[in-house]
């Protein structure tokens, strides 16, 4: 007897989020920003982020089942939109790196490190609630597993990002870029714990300047040159 594939009906797939839906939920997630920022991650309640965000406690276990999860959502966003930034960037920038005769500078490298310090946000409301949840994932083995499978993809898709950067200042790493992608997250953090403690109203302390202060000479050190 022949067997044949079962095909999948339409009734089987996945049903698509509704748009309503996607506006409740990013309403949510905005809420959790402001509410997390405001109280701290831990001390926020899901009472105090629906109200924010104009809904029912219903409203909130029906798109999200914790706090933690609709955090992970958040900084799925975040990261996104971070990576976004950086990928127009890139393209933007990149013809203004060219000399006359259409060949890249010896400055690119530093160009397009200040381009990307450019480029990120000044992340002082971020590096707040990022740094609470931490020491959450910390303290719970259930979300550190989670924590660290976000860190991981947000890392690989930076490190690809740097790829493409030095490549356009021919030169490459010397040691593997999801290193550098680590090494690069870090200081850039640094920096605005720094700013944050300087200056928690964000009217002096540009982490930007502050990490222009030693990243190019990091960079610098862990590159060589590609020669044609």
């Amino acid at each position: 007897m022949r067997v044949h594939e079962a095909v999948e009906s339409p009734s089987d797939e996945a049903p698509v989020e509704s748009a309503r839906r996607q506006r409740t939920r990013e309403r949510l997630v905005d809420a959790a920003y402001e509410v997390f920022a405001e109280f701290g991650v831990h001390a926020a309640s899901v009472e105090q982020i629906s109200e924010r965000a104009g809904f029912t406690r219903g409203a909130f276990y029906s798109n999200f089942d914790s706090k933690e999860e609709l955090f992970f959502a958040l900084e799925s966003r975040e990261n996104q939109l971070r990576l976004d930034r950086l990928e127009a960037g890139l393209q933007a920038v990149s013809p203004s790196l060219l000399d006359a005769a259409g060949r890249y500078t010896e400055g690119s490298l530093e160009a397009l490190i200040r381009a990307f310090l450019e480029l990120q946000p000044d992340d002082r409301r971020w590096c707040l609630v990022q740094s609470e949840f931490r020491m959450l994932a910390m303290r719970d083995a259930d979300v550190a597993a989670r924590y660290l499978q976000h860190q991981e993809s947000a890392g690989q898709q930076l490190a690809a990002w740097l790829d493409q950067a030095a490549g356009l200042a021919h030169v490459r790493f010397t040691i593997p870029t999801p290193d550098i992608a680590n090494i690069v997250v870090a200081l850039y953090e640094s920096a605005i714990q720094t700013a944050v403690l300087m200056d928690p109203d964000g009217d002096e302390g540009s982490p930007r300047e502050l990490a222009m202060r030693t990243l190019p000479a990091i960079v610098r050190a862990l590159t060589e040159s590609i020669t044609d």
